[in-house]
C-alpha cells in the first residue's frame, strides 16, 4: 500500500471519527463525552465546527483519535477474553470506563 493511500485511509477515518464525534455530542453530550475521552472544551469545539471546519481538520497526516488504552497487558485482557461472549462485551466496557481521562498537554499532538 502506499503512503499515498495510508494518508488517505487516515483522512477518512479522521471525517469519520469528528462526524460521529459531533453525533454524539449532539444526542447526550455528558456520555458521549465519556466515551470519547474528551473535556468539555473540547467537546464544545468539535459541536461548533461546521463541514468546512471538519474537512479541513480530517486533512491531517495524523489520525485524531487515539487509543485510551495504553498498557499492552490491557489490551490483551480485553482481546484474550474467557468469558462467554455476552460477558465479554460487558466486561469490555467495564475495563474501558475505569481508564482514567488524561487530556493531552497543550500544543502536544499525538
Amino acid at each position: 500500500m502506499s503512503q499515498t493511500n495510508f494518508l488517505d485511509e487516515i483522512q477518512e477515518i479522521n471525517l469519520a471519527y469528528l462526524l460521529l464525534a459531533q453525533r454524539l455530542l449532539d444526542e447526550d453530550r455528558e456520555a458521549a463525552m465519556f466515551r470519547l475521552k474528551i473535556d468539555s472544551d473540547v467537546a464544545e469545539l468539535i459541536v461548533s465546527l461546521n463541514a468546512r471546519q471538519l474537512t479541513k481538520l480530517a486533512r491531517t497526516s495524523q489520525l485524531l483519535c487515539r487509543f485510551s488504552q495504553t498498557s499492552a497487558e490491557r489490551l490483551r485482557q480485553l482481546t484474550d477474553n474467557p468469558r462467554d461472549q455476552g460477558l465479554a462485551g460487558l466486561h469490555a466496557s467495564l475495563m474501558l470506563a475505569t481508564e482514567p481521562f488524561e487530556p493531552m498537554p497543550p500544543g502536544e499532538t499525538k
